[in-house]
């Protein structure tokens, strides 16, 4: 094997692993606001999943889940005081 080729595959071994760190922090950032509800015990996390999922991409989808994540939960024994 020469210097060369040797060079070329460690170059390639570096853009997959970096490619891969990328996606998966990717993947991370995209799915904040159902990692938020999730944490908080939200009762409508499983809305807030669903509308990170499908509308998340396009970032305004994304905002109105994270906004939707952080507001106050409003349970049974709060909305009765």
């Amino acid at each position: 094997m020469s210097s060369m080729s040797l060079v070329s595959s460690m170059g390639a071994l570096f853009g997959i692993v970096f490619g891969m760190v990328f996606l998966a922090l990717g993947i991370f950032v995209y799915f904040i606001p159902s990692f938020i509800a999730n944490k908080k015990q939200h009762t409508q996390k499983t809305g807030i999943l669903l509308l990170n999922i499908f509308l998340g991409w396009t970032f305004i989808g994304w905002v109105v889940a994270l906004i939707w994540a952080n507001l106050k939960d409003m349970n049974v024994s709060e909305k009765e005081n």
